[in-house]
């Protein structure tokens, strides 16, 4: 899962969480408690459960929360000092026409959603969440695989349905999605209060990913066969022919196939994570113009 590889990131400052907390239906507490070796700080997103009752307390996702300037090599060390001015120029010209909506990063296990997200929190006044980290806090801190395990699919897919209703209340937030979010069409509703985006990426590209880094913690993949590669590109298909329509309902797409036709390179693993969040902001400004949203220049 994007959990996995990078723990429930939340790049923040207090400006930005208390206008997110200033929304009606969703508030922040903040712990000033630094961790120092990470420069982080601790957080909790409350957000409202059914009201029905007045008895009821609101449901605290507890989340990290890092400061802008906290190491982060993917975003310096990978691209050119040009490249970073190409993102940050693109996040200046479309964050005024977001309105603050939410970015919900949908695709493929592996494909990159958490990584890209914390690129793009370098550019843009947003926070991150990782909903299968928040999921995780909602069972106790139990990680996916075990939650598959031990309660079945449906329980998560509810849980994370849940999650999703939830942040989609909120403002100002890239959202790392589970790989199966796109299969509930209730999913799309919530995720449609914001902007989502599809990281579109070859499925013997997941394959190599998934399989170099092992698939214990994806419950879908992991069989314990001795021929990773082989079995994740087998069940990555399986997962896309059922997934492709839903993955289609996003309001862009990244492909990352048609990124390096156009780059001229030879094949998706020279992509750094800037050249796809420069594609992501180029994807939301084309949705965002098609949306009659704001009036852009030549691209």
């Amino acid at each position: 899962m994007e959990a996995k590889v990078l723990q429930s990131l939340l790049v923040c400052n207090l400006t930005e969480m208390e206008t997110i907390g200033r929304r009606p239906g969703g508030s922040i507490r903040f712990n000033h408690q630094r961790v120092w070796n990470q420069q982080r700080l601790q957080a909790s997103i409350c957000l409202p459960t059914n009201r029905a009752s007045n008895k009821q307390r609101p449901n605290a996702l507890d989340v990290s929360c890092s400061y802008k300037n906290f190491p982060a090599p993917i975003f310096e060390s990978q691209s050119s000092h040009d490249d970073h001015m190409i993102l940050k120029n693109k996040a200046q010209e479309i964050e005024p026409y977001l309105s603050g909506r939410c970015i919900n990063l949908v695709g493929m296990m592996g494909s990159g959603k958490t990584t890209v997200g914390k690129v793009l929190l370098q550019v843009l006044s947003y926070s991150f969440c990782d909903s299968d980290s928040l999921v995780e806090q909602e069972v106790n801190g139990t990680p996916v695989s075990d939650i598959f395990q031990l309660y079945g699919e449906g329980f998560f897919r509810d849980k994370e349905t849940q999650i999703l209703h939830k942040l989609s209340r909120m403002h100002l937030i890239v959202v790392s999605t589970g790989g199966g979010a796109v299969m509930r069409p209730i999913n799309w509703k919530y995720m449609h209060s914001g902007i989502s985006v599809w990281l579109d990426v070859p499925l013997e590209a997941l394959a190599k990913r998934i399989s170099a880094v092992g698939t214990k913690s994806r419950p879908l993949l992991h069989n314990g066969s001795e021929d990773a590669y082989r079995d994740a590109y087998k069940r990555l298909s399986t997962l896309m022919e059922e997934r492709s329509d839903a993955y289609a309902n996003a309001n862009a797409r990244v492909s990352l196939e048609n990124m390096v036709a156009k780059l001229g390179y030879m094949d998706v693993t020279s992509l750094s994570p800037v050249d796809i969040a420069i594609e992501v902001l180029g994807q939301i400004k084309n949705y965002l113009r098609d949306e009659g949203r704001a009036s852009f220049g030549t691209l």
